[in-house]
């Protein structure tokens, strides 16, 4: 016998208020005929319910069905994923100009200038105040209200908020700043320990959170993956996290002198999360998203330094099943996610390029596992159309593992930092690791020798040409 599973996607490009996803999945055999006319009244009955909610809406939608043969034998599987590489193309991307990415986030442009402080390494400015420099500062703050630990932190600066403020020309002014460089990926490939370790060189200062997701997320109103945008967090209130960096330049440059202090920020969803875009732009584009989260970092700061550090996809998606995971996790449930997962893939192939797959946020979610966040060379390739190639260091979490001397040196020499000690950098390669395995996720075992055997054939294609891209073919994993 074999499966039929109806994939149905109705995409929402405008609102989110009725996107769909069901995935209905009927066994046929000469005993259960009746599942599959059940599931064909139930996909009918969909196909009504989607369109009455279209027409009463009166917006233009993208409704695919998908209809797959779901045989699940090893020789089929295999077949799917050697269509899946036949489909792979990759084309340049339009950039947009800057013009179209302020008409988009007009606030965004407002506030932050141009050009920033000459004597500053950091990216900072002095913005000036209107209103009543009095009032809490941070009382209206998003990231205050969702983060308790951030909370604390702004009511310890709204103390001494008015002792820090400037006066040029009669007018007052604070000290605002942006990271001076972004961990942005990738999940479970070692964000977190490269971010802890950096924060012990004397000349970086982090505060808190490691992952505000600000320029993937919070931006639109999303304040965790996959969920509904709500109030928007305008910049403003992103700056302010980086306040008690701004604090400590400014005493700098108050005594006289420039200030080397950088601070930067380790969301692991910069690089590749661009769920959002449909939020953006409604239903008055195409199937690509028109701008990407990199269009918009390098309009407002051009020169800014990028880290990404990856690891083998396949262990990746591995990793970051069992720990995003929720119960009943095992090595059979992760292979049959994985089958499920490439099969939806090689159904959107089908129909639209490569990109457009990869960023298709209904898509996506529909996945259960998150196949699309391995694809490195594609997002490696889209931050290159924007930022140069010296601008975007590109680590291995097998070498970082190995031995963190050399990578961290790498980092400080990327970002200009100043030598260390042999006693400091001796303690900053000895730190533990962040952020290892659990150990009841280790207790599961390894992934089935089946699951790899797939994973290796459909990651391997992308993971030479990210090896062609770096020129460095350690970035195969000898997939």
């Amino acid at each position: 016998s074999s499966d039929v599973m109806y994939f149905v996607s109705l995409m929402q490009t405008e609102s989110p208020d009725y996107e769909l996803i069901i995935i209905i999945t009927a066994h046929r055999s000469s005993s259960c005929i009746w599942c599959s006319k059940v599931c064909g009244f139930i996909f009918l009955l969909v196909f009504i319910m989607a369109s009455y909610v279209l027409s009463s809406e009166r917006k233009t939608q993208l409704f695919t069905p998908y209809l797959i043969e779901e045989d699940l034998s090893e020789d089929a599987l295999r077949d799917v994923v050697r269509s899946i590489a036949t489909k792979v193309k990759f084309r340049a991307r339009r950039v947009p100009d800057v013009s179209e990415l302020i008409i988009l986030e007009e606030h965004m442009f407002s506030v932050a200038p141009r050009r920033f402080l000459p004597d500053v390494k950091n990216p900072c400015w002095f913005e000036e105040l209107r209103g009543d420099v009095s009032a809490d500062p941070y009382g209206s703050n998003l990231f205050g209200r969702s983060f308790r630990q951030i909370q604390l932190i702004f009511e310890q600066l709204s103390g001494s908020f008015t002792q820090r403020l400037t006066r040029h020309d009669g007018r007052l002014q604070r000290l605002r700043c942006l990271p001076y460089f972004y961990i942005i990926g990738q999940p479970k490939c070692g964000t977190t320990d490269l971010y802890e370790r950096l924060r012990l060189h004397p000349d970086v200062r982090l505060t808190p959170p490691k992952e505000p997701h600000w320029w993937s997320r919070k931006r639109f109103g999303i304040i965790h993956s996959g969920e509904r945008p709500q109030t928007r967090f305008p910049l403003d209130h992103y700056l302010d996290l980086f306040d008690p960096v701004a604090l400590q330049i400014q005493q700098s440059l108050l005594g006289n002198s420039s200030s080397n202090i950088i601070t930067g920020e380790a969301s692991a969803s910069t690089m590749w999360d661009n769920d959002a875009w449909l939020y953006l732009y409604g239903n008055s584009t195409g199937a690509e998203p028109p701008s990407l989260v990199q269009d918009f970092i390098h309009a407002l700061q051009p020169d800014t330094r990028l880290i990404a550090i990856l690891r083998d996809p396949v262990e990746r998606l591995y990793s970051d099943y069992l720990y995003f995971g929720t119960a009943n996790k095992s090595a059979l449930d992760f292979h049959q996610k994985v089958c499920e997962s490439l099969r939806m893939f090689e159904g959107c192939l089908r129909d639209a390029g490569l990109r457009a797959c990869v960023y298709n946020s209904t898509l996506n979610k529909a996945m259960s596992v998150r196949l699309q966040v391995g694809l490195y060379v594609v997002f490696v390739l889209d931050w290159l159309s924007v930022f140069s190639r010296d601008q975007l260091l590109v680590l291995r979490l097998e070498d970082h593992a190995l031995n963190p001397r050399p990578s961290m040196s790498r980092i400080f020499r990327f970002l200009s930092l100043g030598a260390l000690s042999d006693q400091r950098q001796r303690q900053i390669s000895k730190s533990p690791v962040s952020n290892p395995r659990r150990a009841s996720d280790r207790d599961l075992g390894p992934m089935r020798p089946a699951t790899r055997e797939l994973l290796t054939l459909f990651y391997s294609p992308f993971s030479q040409r990210l090896a062609e891209v770096l020129q460095d073919e350690s970035f195969t994993w000898d997939l």
